[in-house]
């Protein structure tokens, strides 16, 4: 239970909770530790630690800012970048964090997706194992994109009235448009590699996913690394289907954030059949995969990934501050 604590704003003259933005920016500084902790980007968590600060001074209710002026209000803060506002919204709307449970091991993602209206137990299993979707936005942008439609059950009706439900719990009108893009399939496969390397040589540090696990033991590495203007974040698929399948070590799931901390994700696996069985594929980019290794893809067994394409650099607007404040 947070203490309330009020004031008077001396602008408008509303009353601020305090305690409110002071709770969001205690999650702030959190996330920070925990990328800290977890040895991710220096610029990325002091970001968290500023946007923190930000929140603390302001004198005007975040709820309120939100609401009034949307996500594009939050931006105009100092130190608050759209991902980090993004963030915000999602706490404000939702109550919850997805990639702050992610990162700390207590994310149920099957919960979070029953709380949908129309998406029950079963539903949201087959989701989570099928997509490996694990926040509403994400859902959200399978929905539009035709994928939530095939899986089994589902449909095109029904995956339009998920859609429609997901965007009325995010209060959105329109769908966010990421205008960077994704890595490349030889970027991609570059963190996988290094991910399954440095797990195996137990270099990462671990965390204890809530989920089927029990003993509590902390045994999902979490790896957090850069390369080409692209931030990921990578861990070990932990869906019911891949304990069913004992392929906990062998899925991967990557989440990739461009300058403006957008979050994307995707899943690379080995290939049990056809030309490329054996070879490592970015799930649902099997052409780009199969473009990468060849023809014959014998010969591209030790290839070096291509030079990556860059991710766009960030927005002009407050570029200065961009350089080592925002995520």
């Amino acid at each position: 239970m947070w203490f309330r604590q009020e004031q008077r704003d001396g602008k408008s003259g509303s009353i601020v909770d305090v305690s409110f933005n002071q709770k969001i920016a205690d999650l702030l500084r959190q996330m920070a530790d925990v990328l800290e902790q977890q040895q991710a980007n220096p610029y990325r968590i002091n970001a968290y630690r500023r946007g923190a600060e930000t929140l603390n001074g302001l004198e005007r209710d975040v709820r309120e800012l939100l609401q009034s002026e949307g996500t594009a209000g939050l931006m105009r803060l100092p130190f608050i970048g759209s991902g980090i506002a993004s963030s915000i919204s999602e706490l404000v709307t939702t109550g919850r964090w997805t990639q702050l449970e992610r990162l700390r091991g207590t994310l149920d993602p099957e919960h979070l997706l029953q709380t949908v209206p129309g998406i029950g137990p079963t539903l949201a299993r087959a989701i989570h194992d099928d997509l490996h979707v694990d926040t509403l936005e994400g859902l959200e942008i399978a929905a539009h994109d035709g994928r939530l439609a095939e899986v089994a059950g589902i449909g095109l009706r029904r995956a339009a009235a998920i859609r429609a439900s997901v965007a009325n719990l995010l209060g959105r009108r329109t769908l966010p448009v990421r205008k960077s893009g994704t890595p490349d399939v030889p970027t991609l496969l570059w963190v996988d590699r290094e991910y399954r390397t440095r797990a195996k040589s137990g270099k990462l540090r671990k965390i204890a996913p809530r989920r089927f696990n029990p003993g509590g033991e902390a045994w999902l590495p979490v790896l957090h690394i850069e390369r080409s203007g692209w931030h990921f974040t990578t861990l070990f698929s932990n869906t019911a289907r891949a304990h069913e399948l004992n392929m906990t070590a062998d899925w991967v799931v990557i989440y990739f954030y461009d300058g403006d901390d957008h979050e994307g994700q995707c899943t690379v696996v080995t290939e049990t059949r056809g030309p490329l069985q054996g070879r490592r594929v970015v799930r649902g980019r099997e052409a780009e995969s199969r473009r990468y290794y060849g023809n014959d893809p014998d010969l591209a067994a030790h290839a070096k990934p291509a030079k990556p394409a860059r991710a766009p650099k960030r927005s002009a607007r407050k570029k200065a501050a961009c350089r080592s404040t925002r995520s």
